[in-house]
């Protein structure tokens, strides 16, 4: 790894107390050590780009590849970068490891099902599935809004959009569930779950493919994965590998920033109730141009995805000054980009209102992420909905109480129960 200056004074960081609250660290690394080189829970050395400029630069520099393998193939075996299991369970081929060109063809494939078309034409489903969640718990007063709410919520709905039928949702709900406990939940418990999701996607690929050769042409409506078999059976070279690669990355990736941008909204708004307000006068006012705004405020403010997706230098490079070697791990963080005072005014406040937000929480460039579309529809439906039917919500426990879940890349909170009284409603 190149050599940096060690500076005594530099912020402890991947503790549970940073977890917490890791943004005064951030802002620390922003104004001294802006490109900074850290050793990561697993023992893998990597650069943190934490400026907005750099950034940015950074999510759109072609000598940064996705593949892990350009780090090191060993490191990767053990699932100390990427994401555990996916080498062992043949799920490598998603658009989170790959470069140009096989980026270009997969993503110009999948992005045919986040179209404004489909993603407004899937707006009811999104809604009845609200409902029906609050229905379980409207009555009772008290809920926890990250395991009642804001996880199955994504999962049924990218569920419905691959084309998993309704009696296998479940199954995936528990899976996913071993998939973002990270530190929480067994030892290998990741691992085993994508092992159990690829078995599964091999069974479906293969029954959808039977389907789809008893009727020759395509349907209105027709899921994710009926469509890329469609597609990789009319000469678009996509393999089985690919299409369970890709099945399988929209579930990782659709889900749990999802999960985390509910949960990390509404919870930032139990916080400023005077955002809040905000936020409900306009929804009683029919102002639906607030709720989009302040979604993507949000998404700034405390987003879903602290560090972005693993990048990997395939030449040396220079980045605000640091000396990069080939092969070395360049980790952009989003959440200390998002708070830098030098692109936004005032980072540290929630303001709903906030007009010039070109965040990064769905990052930038080529690998801008391609279910933002349908994360935002969710969003948006899930906080109007609360906020409409449960005015009254309130935090049920001290936030120094509560814990945000391990792991590198994400940002969520484990629970978040909240209260309610009927008469609020």
């Amino acid at each position: 790894m190149s050599e940096q200056p060690r500076d005594s004074s530099a912020p402890t960081l991947f503790t549970w107390e940073f977890a917490t609250d890791p943004y005064p660290a951030y802002a620390w690394l922003r104004e001294h050590a802006p490109v900074h080189r850290t050793t990561l829970p697993s023992g893998v050395d990597a650069w943190l780009v934490t400026r907005y400029a750099d950034a940015r630069k950074a999510l759109a520099d072609p000598r940064l590849s996705k593949n892990p393998q350009r780090h090191s193939a060993a490191a990767h075996a053990k699932g100390k970068v990427g994401i555990p299991g996916e080498q062992r369970a043949d799920l490598m081929t998603h658009l989170l490891n790959i470069d140009p060109p096989d980026h270009t063809r997969l993503r110009r494939l999948v992005s045919k099902a986040f179209t404004p078309r489909r993603v407004a034409a899937f707006t009811p489903r999104v809604q009845t599935l609200t409902d029906q969640l609050i229905d379980t718990f409207e009555e009772r007063g008290e809920a926890d809004l990250i395991h009642e709410f804001a996880f199955p919520l994504p999962i049924y709905a990218i569920c419905d959009l691959l084309g998993v039928p309704r009696e296998d949702q479940d199954d995936f709900r528990d899976w996913a569930g071993a998939m973002i406990r990270h530190g929480g939940g067994p030892r290998g418990g990741v691992a085993r779950a994508v092992k159990r999701i690829r078995a599964y996607l091999g069974e479906l690929i293969h029954r959808k493919r039977l389907e789809l050769g008893e009727r020759r042409e395509e349907e209105d409506g027709e899921d994710l994965i009926s469509g890329l078999i469609r597609a990789s059976d009319h000469g678009e070279h996509l393999t089985e590998n690919e299409a369970a690669a890709m099945a399988f990355i929209l579930l990782f990736a659709g889900f749990e920033t999802t999960v985390n941008l509910i949960g990390n909204g509404v919870y930032a708004l139990l916080r400023h109730p005077e955002q809040r307000t905000v936020m409900r006068r306009a929804l009683e006012d029919g102002d639906e141009r607030l709720l989009a705004a302040g979604v993507e405020e949000l998404l700034r403010y405390d987003g879903p995805v602290e560090i972005a997706t693993w990048r990997f230098a395939i030449e040396p490079l220079t980045l605000a000054g640091q000396r990069i070697a080939e092969g070395e791990p360049v980790l952009v963080v989003l959440a200390a980009a998002d708070r830098d005072p030098e692109r936004f005014a005032e980072p540290d406040v929630l303001d709903l209102t906030r007009r010039d937000n070109q965040h990064l929480g769905y990052g930038h460039g080529i690998h801008y992420c391609l279910g933002a579309p349908l994360a935002r529809l969710e969003a948006q439906t899930a906080i109007a909905t609360l906020l409409r039917r449960l005015p009254g919500l309130r935090l049920a426990a001290d936030p120094e109480d509560l814990r945000w879940r391990g792991g590198l890349i994400m940002r969520g909170l484990r629970t978040l129960p909240v209260t309610w009284n009927s008469a609020d409603r």
